[in-house]
């Protein structure tokens, strides 16, 4: 099932709720809409850490190797 059909079941959901449910289940959607939006990031492991430093010295040597992201 694709994102997009997922959401289109899911607005069709709410839109049936009877009305007295819709203050029960506003939390919930609250909470798993603000979650959304706050990803969790974690620290570099020490292979990441080694691997970015290993990365930055290439740089150091030799800066017009690297491409830059924007075209």
């Amino acid at each position: 099932m694709t994102t997009a059909v997922l959401r289109k079941e899911l607005h069709t959901m709410i839109d049936t709720i009877p009305e007295q449910s819709l203050s029960v289940i506003k939390p919930l959607l609250n909470f798993l809409s603000n979650d959304y939006w706050k990803p969790v990031i974690e620290p570099a492991s020490q292979e990441e850490i080694e691997m970015i430093d290993e990365r930055m010295k290439d740089y150091e040597k030799d800066p017009k190797s690297f491409k830059p992201l924007k075209c």
